[in-house]
């Protein structure tokens, strides 16, 4: 192709294009959109990032509760102390809330927070734990009793267990009369 030829294909396919638009708004449409968008960028993009870093930084703390963690409320205030350092100080939290403290288990005979004996004593008033899950919880009270660390809240739930494990414990239901009776004078 001769060069001549060549410049006149380019010249006719210049001549061919159409403008070319960046957008598929055009006029006052593309500056409202792009109004909008500012506000969105500038107020809810700042509070949604804000509402997750908080929401990470609280994450913690709530596996450390729900794995029972007999250092929780250590690991929340770290999770706090770690929002005023930036963050440095979160990662040591989400490794503790994962850790199996071993030290605490030697000394207190367990590896749990007192939090969840005293769930387990409303499950176990409810009637919501099988007989091998009851022997598994009084065993691990004792253990702890056996320490010495056993709170008041704690060492009134092991009596219960104790209680049904005698066969000596009122159901709730005969528990609820007997209150009845006292309270109205009844019974007698």
């Amino acid at each position: 192709m001769s060069p001549a030829r060549l410049a006149l294909a380019a010249a006719l396919a210049l001549l061919a294009a159409r403008p070319a638009h960046a957008s598929f708004l055009s006029g006052d449409a593309l500056d409202t959109a792009a109004n909008w968008l500012s506000w969105f960028v500038i107020f809810l993009v700042p509070v949604v990032g804000i509402a997750v870093f908080l929401f990470v930084h609280v994450l913690p703390e709530k596996i450390a509760e729900r794995r029972h963690h007999p250092h929780k409320d250590s690991i929340k205030v770290l999770c706090i102390l770690s929002l005023f350092f930036g963050g440095m100080l979160w990662p040591f939290a989400w490794l503790w809330a994962y850790t199996k403290p071993i030290g605490y288990r030697a000394i207190y005979g367990t590896d749990k927070h007192e939090d969840y004996f005293v769930e387990m004593g409303e499950k176990v008033r409810a009637g919501g734990l099988s007989a091998e899950e009851l022997a598994q919880l009084r065993a691990e009270l004792a253990v702890v009793a056996s320490k010495g660390a056993l709170s008041p809240e704690l060492r009134r739930v092991l009596e219960h267990l104790d209680a049904l494990v005698a066969g000596s414990a009122p159901t709730p239901a005969a528990r609820d009369t007997r209150s009845v009776e006292a309270a109205t004078g009844g019974g007698e």
